[in-house]
């Protein structure tokens, strides 16, 4: 499988971690609090997907984090991890259900156990979208992640979010860092 997947082969399967952080703005307490949370993901592989002659080969992923013990994850994410082996370009296109998509991208080798992938409104090929009242009040200037494999039973990210926000006169890194481990 990692031919096929590149970099992205080592993320196949059921994750848990139990040591996420979460630094983000708390409307409830107006101010920037740090929360950890749970997270469980899943990656399941598909391909290729063909687009004339690029080969695309993937994970549908989906993933939702909790704090303490509630019922209900305070954060989910669906989407895709693209891995283009002519072009060296890794890509990780999601949806948020507060009305925001993003499609970041970066370039790694197909052995990397390193990557770092980012999007910015407007960019060409790697871009945020997100509806008008965040648009408005909390608008997201640019994200990042940094991926690390940890081996073959854990990988970690490390995630930015810049953020112009009406609470705060500087824009706000909402950061969201976490290592997962295989449970499946």
């Amino acid at each position: 499988m990692a031919d096929e997947w590149g970099p992205l082969a080592a993320l196949a399967g059921e994750w848990e971690g139990q040591g996420g952080l979460d630094t983000a703005f708390s409307h409830s307490r107006g101010e920037v609090l740090d929360t950890p949370y749970l997270e469980k993901a899943s990656f399941k592989p598909f391909g290729p997907v063909d687009n004339g002659r690029q080969s695309l080969y993937g994970l549908d992923y989906r993933t939702a984090m909790w704090r303490d013990d509630e019922e209900l994850p305070f954060h989910t994410e669906v989407g895709y991890w693209l891995w283009d082996a002519a072009t060296g370009e890794v890509m990780r296109a999601f949806v948020v259900p507060r009305g925001i998509t993003v499609l970041a991208g970066g370039t790694a080798a197909a052995d990397a156990s390193q990557f770092t992938l980012s999007a910015t409104p407007g960019h060409a090929t790697y871009s945020i979208g997100e509806n008008r009242y965040l648009a408005d009040h909390a608008s997201t200037t640019s994200y990042e992640v940094r991926i690390t494999i940890d081996g073959a039973d854990a990988w970690s990210y490390h995630e930015t979010t810049m953020l112009r926000m009406d609470e705060l006169a500087e824009p706000l890194a909402h950061t969201d860092h976490n290592t997962l481990h295989r449970v499946g």
